[in-house]
């Protein structure tokens, strides 16, 4: 994928992980056959209640052709962002993976090729709206083709927003703050994939570092958190299936493929039936009804693993789960309020920096109330000095202490002579 100002932006496949499958293996019910997660992970149940009608998902991702049979009628508009692909986002752009899109649509909202045939999705009555993206190369670089993406998303009806994608950094531009909190502040779910191990995605990068963002990293198929098929950290916030996934590409090509990518939108496509069988619930409480009714894994919760457990479509859309005053992800908009310095508009128009006032440290006392303060720096030393100034403000602070000691020393010495 590609790099713009140093910055690698890549869609979240595992290398080596797209296989086609042989012909005689891809008849439809075979496809069928092999999509384990329908029954294990409670979707089949689900479907007694909804099948996600009346909810409108954004895939974020290389283009989703809704001309594949699994898809007619699915994608219901699209844009886009990259400069590279057609008005209406369904052809695939890149020229890595320009399948990758489609699969990501089919796993989520594919309507099959007959009863009990070809790919089904966890959502297979939702909508689809087609944003695609590009970042081999073109004219947008990727962190605006991203901003651009969810602001359109949300202006055009997205309740869902899909992106199996990562920046691969802890951190994100300020446009993403404005972009995604546009989201938040119009109700919309935004689900993100943790990446893929095997890809080179060693931690969890953005947009799955966001607060408020639902993460999600995959498992293998006993539920065993995947090495290189998902990545793990802190914003974990659920775990579904990673590997031994099917779905299909343009030209009806059917593939078998690992990587959160493919966990991610079984993650929306519930988030998608939530919505649809509870449209009264914003969305902190839809994020919070797919949390809270997750399988625990791991030694705490959540856990760097697995977060909040192994998704249970049924139950997220069944059982009985209190209101939230809050979203479980966290509040972009707090972080942003602590964390960027924020320029502070004044009377005449101009704006003036204010910067975020760090907590106060204590300062340490030797046992007999000595306090030490001028030889142990300050956390904002720490921040604007660096390391190795610290160091040698240290050393040079102790040569200090030790000529004074030995200046005493020396008069002690004259005294006694």
């Amino acid at each position: 994928m590609g790099r713009r100002g140093g910055v690698s932006v890549a869609a979240v496949v595992a290398a080596a992980a797209l296989v086609v499958l042989p012909a005689a293996s891809a008849r439809a019910d075979a496809i069928r056959d092999q999509q384990y997660w329908l029954a294990d992970y409670g979707i089949e149940q689900a479907w007694q209640t909804t099948r996600g009608a009346g909810v409108t998902v954004a895939v974020i991702d290389t283009g989703v052709d809704g001309s594949v049979r699994e898809l007619q009628g699915a994608v219901v508009g699209g844009t886009d962002v990259s400069g590279q692909g057609s008005p209406d986002g369904q052809t695939p752009v890149g020229t890595d993976d320009p399948a990758h899109g489609t699969l990501v649509g089919s796993m989520l909202a594919g309507r099959g090729t007959g009863s009990g045939d070809g790919v089904i999705g966890v959502a297979p009555e939702a909508s689809l709206l087609s944003v695609s993206v590009g970042f081999g190369s073109g004219a947008v670089d990727s962190d605006t083709q991203i901003a651009d993406a969810v602001r359109w998303s949300v202006d055009h009806g997205a309740d869902v927003i899909n992106m199996s994608l990562t920046r691969n950094t802890l951190d994100w531009p300020t446009s993403w703050d404005d972009a995604f909190l546009y989201a938040m502040e119009h109700d919309v779910v935004v689900v993100a994939a943790a990446g893929n191990r095997g890809s080179g995605t060693t931690e969890v990068g953005a947009p799955a570092t966001m607060p408020g963002v639902l993460t999600v990293a995959g498992v293998d198929r006993s539920g065993t958190a995947s090495f290189d098929a998902s990545s793990q950290g802190i914003t974990i916030g659920v775990s579904a299936p990673s590997e031994k996934l099917v779905g299909v590409g343009p030209d009806d090509v059917h593939y078998s493929w690992n990587g959160s990518s493919g966990a991610t939108p079984l993650v929306a496509g519930i988030v998608a039936l939530v919505r649809a069988a509870h449209p009264e619930l914003d969305a902190d409480d839809v994020i919070n009804r797919v949390v809270a009714t997750a399988e625990p894994r791991g030694a705490s919760q959540p856990d760097p693993l697995y977060g909040y457990g192994l998704v249970d479509a049924a139950a997220a859309v069944s059982r009985d789960v209190p209101h939230v005053e809050a979203n479980p992800m966290g509040d972009l908009s707090e972080w942003i309020r602590v964390h960027r310095r924020a320029d502070e508009v004044v009377p005449d128009g101009s704006s003036s920096a204010v910067p975020v006032e760090p907590a106060p440290v204590p300062t340490p006392e030797t046992p007999d109330g000595e306090r030490l303060s001028a030889l142990l720096p300050t956390v904002e030393t720490m921040r604007s000095t660096g390391v190795p100034l610290i160091v040698f403000a240290v050393f040079g602070g102790a040569l200090v202490l030790v000529g004074v000691g030995a200046a005493r020393q020396y008069g002690r010495g004259r005294r006694q002579e």
